[in-house]
């Protein structure tokens, strides 16, 4: 009659170690598949493309005539391809406009977003909000707020601006 008694319970417990032992295993391959996943990858990379992009474009949204050199070096260590060689080749006549005018601009990103990545490919664009604001000698300062579009590559340096240009305002669809 013990005997009755014992097994019931034996079978309980087995049952129960199969369950526990199913849900570690199910448990351990769910959190390797998480630590594993790509999106978690690609989301670094976006996070990474957007900090890189929103700080080139203050860079290249921001220039004090007191300490050109620094900030035109700025510019070009934030760019890659066509746009660093124009900068690059219009450092020289830039530099004569911005010291005869005096003028300090300043940027500060008000919000920005990734609008494409191919991290394969290391191409990536940025939309970027910002508030210039320009202070010309003996005037108030003046301040806009701006879209910009920037295109990014990677480079072996980490993401910079290949392109960069103003965002159409406004309504630009034909009636």
């Amino acid at each position: 009659m013990a005997r009755m008694t014992i097994q019931p319970l034996l079978i309980a417990a087995m049952v129960l170690t199969l369950l526990a032992g199913g849900f570690a295993v199910w448990a351990g391959w769910s959190w390797y598949g998480a630590a594993h996943d790509d999106s978690a990858a690609y989301a670094a990379s976006r996070d990474k493309v957007l900090a890189a992009g929103e700080q080139a474009v203050q860079n290249l949204s921001t220039l004090d005539h007191k300490d050109l050199a620094h900030g035109l070096d700025m510019w070009q260590d934030s760019t890659t391809g066509d746009l660093h060689q124009q900068l690059a080749d219009g450092r020289s006549e830039f530099e004569k406009q911005v010291r005869q005018a005096q003028t300090v601009t300043s940027a500060k990103v008000l919000d920005g977003a990734v609008t494409e990545l191919d991290d394969r490919a290391g191409r990536a664009r940025v939309m970027v909000a910002l508030r210039i604001t320009v202070q010309a000698p003996k005037e108030k300062p003046a301040a806009k707020d701006s879209r910009m579009l920037g295109e990014l590559t990677r480079t072996p340096a980490g993401w910079k601006l290949s392109a960069l240009g103003q965002a159409p305002v406004g309504n630009s669809a034909a009636n």
